[in-house]
């Protein structure tokens, strides 16, 4: 058996996350212990309270999403369970670099704390966003994008599995493309619950002050595999782990090369998507199909189901 953790990004997020783990597991209360003092307020409180308006500011939700991810990760560790290769999608990819040992996760968190800071003042209030688009392959909705640009700025920003491509970019283009995308016959459009136009040159501003905040930033080279989001292949060394992380916050996520490249170059056949939510787990069967095993963990019932199955195939 060969296996991926997979990480999940912003969006999958959820009032009460990790509170399971934080009062069975000492490894998972050091984990949400640490980012309350290291980020000097009740980040625990947020993720086991609420208010989710609150969770839900960008600025918030990258260090709770991250934090719960890594106490579900060292409640794995602490049970022997040992991944062949990383990824994590968008905000993830930083879960995924503290598995590898490539940052530390308290340095992660405090950066992931100032990249939602940056990802939120990038783009005015109520100018950009992201559409998903159902249905539609990547040439005709290339199309779409050029048609749409007429309104302004509008880019393809996560390839997230068959079918399912994210845009991002400025909102009256984004409404265009809506339109556009029906009459090239995609399935539906859902505007996502993000204030930002995230993976697209409209972060470029956003990225180059990333740049300089990870110039303070111990960073490792990973020993655990890790595979990045802008190019779906693995990351070997501290100065491409950096490089990558910079230039994924205006680049798109190319999150179904990275899971094809798993599978091809590492041979796995099981993905546990470690962290809130389920998104990932969605995705990665769509484009893993028959071939592989997906699960998660999240809570005391996924972990068991986890490690049941691992017992059984292990």
């Amino acid at each position: 058996m060969r296996i991926a953790f997979v990480f999940p990004g912003q969006g999958s997020q959820y009032v009460g996350m990790g509170e399971e783990l934080y009062h069975n597991f000492p490894k998972a209360r050091q984990v949400f212990d640490e980012a309350d003092r290291v980020l000097n307020f009740p980040l625990r409180e947020l993720c086991f309270r609420g208010p989710k308006e609150e969770l839900q500011k960008t600025v918030n939700t990258q260090p709770a999403v991250l934090t719960t991810s890594i106490a579900c990760l060292r409640v794995l560790q602490d049970e022997g369970v040992k991944p062949h290769v990383v990824a994590g999608h968008s905000l993830g990819e930083y879960s995924a670099l503290v598995c590898s040992g490539a940052l530390a996760f308290g340095n992660a968190v405090k950066v992931v704390r100032e990249r939602g800071r940056l990802m939120q003042d990038a783009v005015p209030l109520g100018t950009g966003g992201m559409l998903a688009v159902l249905g539609l392959d990547r040439k005709t909705l290339g199309e779409v994008c050029h048609k749409a640009s007429d309104a302004g700025i509008i880019e393809m920003a996560n390839f997230n599995c068959p079918g399912q491509i994210v845009l991002a970019g400025e909102l009256a283009a984004l409404e265009k493309a809506v339109e556009l995308a029906k009459k090239a016959g995609a399935k539906r459009s859902v505007m996502l619950a993000v204030s930002g136009s995230f993976h697209s040159s409209m972060m470029r501003g956003a990225g180059e002050r990333l740049a300089q905040v990870l110039e303070n930033v111990r960073v490792k080279n990973p020993q655990i595999p890790v595979v990045a989001n802008v190019s779906g292949e693995e990351v070997k060394t501290a100065a491409q782990v950096r490089a990558s992380l910079v230039r994924q916050i205006y680049n798109p996520v190319l999150w179904e090369e990275s899971v094809r490249y798993m599978m091809q170059e590492f041979g796995v056949n099981l993905f546990v998507e470690v962290g809130p939510g389920k998104v990932l787990s969605g995705l990665v069967r769509k484009i893993g199909g028959k071939d592989i095993q997906v699960t998660n963990v999240e809570d005391l019932a996924s972990l068991e189901k986890t490690l049941a199955l691992l017992r059984g195939v292990g």
